[in-house]
């Protein structure tokens, strides 16, 4: 089985496949002073947690906009599947499709979001991805994946805007039912919650109209994007595993083509 790994600022998602097949999924805390023993020994209790041995693993794809951490986890893949890892990157490459200045600029993460984009919802696509930044990748007609936005993720604003006014305690981040907050928690929750709803509304319907394509399909994913979908309809679909799919689709286009180069 695969285990696709998304390496964020904030957490860090693991997804075992087998096949295309999302079997299981975990989050877990991305700690710069993670070393690959103590990575090795939480892998160990999360597989334990769902009734799997770890040795179910044979292989390896990592996503990650964590340098620090790339050795570590990189320890971690062989000591699970010597040879069978695959890092995104600059050795993926010629499997995704990337029309931008500056290819290896584009993250990890919102290459894999816009690989899976266009293998299961088609394209042109638009995928707003609610983490420790939002970011929003563009994929225009031809898979490609050309740009788009980054904006301060919504845990970084609310934890901003609670540390400089003191008046604010921590607040829990849900959507109120009303974009006028009756209260001061009611109205951070607006501000917030349905603020970033109204960001992710107003982005969209700018890139659509500078792609000349109002149909274009719009992804939420991310740990947030649940919450922030309930207070909008410009989503068409949420799914919270697309980048570890789009890990398991670049996993799967790379080793495809070394067996094909092999086999030549």
């Amino acid at each position: 089985m695969l285990l696709a790994v998304d390496i964020g600022n904030t957490q860090t998602a693991l997804g075992l496949f087998d096949g295309e097949q999302l079997v299981q999924s975990w989050r877990m805390p991305t700690d710069h002073s993670f070393t690959a023993d103590e990575i090795h020994v939480r892998l160990h209790g999360y597989f334990h947690m769902r009734g799997l041995e770890l040795d179910c693993v044979d292989a390896l794809a990592l996503a990650g906009v964590v340098p620090q951490l790339g050795r570590a986890w990189g320890g971690v893949a062989e000591r699970l599947a010597p040879g069978a890892a695959v890092i995104v990157g600059a050795e993926t490459r010629d499997a995704v499709l990337i029309d931008a200045p500056n290819p290896a600029e584009a993250g990890a993460d919102r290459v894999a979001n816009a690989v899976a984009a266009a293998k299961y919802y088609g394209t042109p696509a638009i995928v707003v991805d609610f983490g420790t930044a939002t970011n929003i990748d563009v994929i225009n007609a031809a898979g490609a994946y050309i740009g788009g936005a980054i904006a301060p993720g919504i845990k970084i604003s609310l934890g901003a805007l609670t540390q400089r006014a003191a008046k604010l305690a921590s607040i829990a981040l849900v959507a109120p039912e009303h974009a006028i907050g009756r209260t001061t928690v009611e109205a951070v929750q607006s501000g917030t919650v349905v603020g970033a709803a109204a960001m992710a509304e107003g982005l969209v319907a700018r890139i659509k109209a500078e792609l000349g394509a109002p149909n274009a399909v719009v992804i939420a994913t991310g740990g947030l994007s649940t919450v922030v979908a309930g207070s909008t309809d410009v989503f068409d679909v949420v799914d919270k595993q697309l980048t570890l799919k789009g890990i398991c689709e670049i996993y799967r286009r790379v080793t495809e083509r070394r067996a094909n180069a092999a086999g030549a």
